[in-house]
């Protein structure tokens, strides 16, 4: 019991680093903590629900979304996000205060 509490522990501790590593290319348009409107445009990100996340950034790599007019940046930006950062990357966002 220790050993599987101790490995999801550790998974959900890596996750939360990638996530917060990942979420260092969104700085320049979201802010430090997702506060700021992308190019003046977009909604806030922080604190996001995970799954709207994960859908959207979805979208967006497939080429699915254009909101705000931001499709093709957005589009750039995720192109190479694994499924699992794409998750990784929401979890943070759900997290930012």
């Amino acid at each position: 019991m220790k050993n599987i509490i101790s490995t999801l522990l550790l998974v959900s501790t890596l996750s939360m680093a990638n996530g917060q590593e990942l979420y260092k290319l969104c700085t320049v348009c979201h802010g430090e903590l997702g506060e700021q409107k992308a190019l003046h445009k977009s909604a806030q990100i922080q604190g996001q629900e995970s799954n709207k996340t994960i859908k959207q950034l979805t979208a967006y790599k497939n080429g699915e979304l254009d909101q705000y007019g931001l499709g093709n940046i957005m589009n750039m930006q995720v192109q190479t996000l694994s499924e699992s950062d794409i998750k990784d990357l929401a979890k943070y966002i759900s997290e930012l205060k």
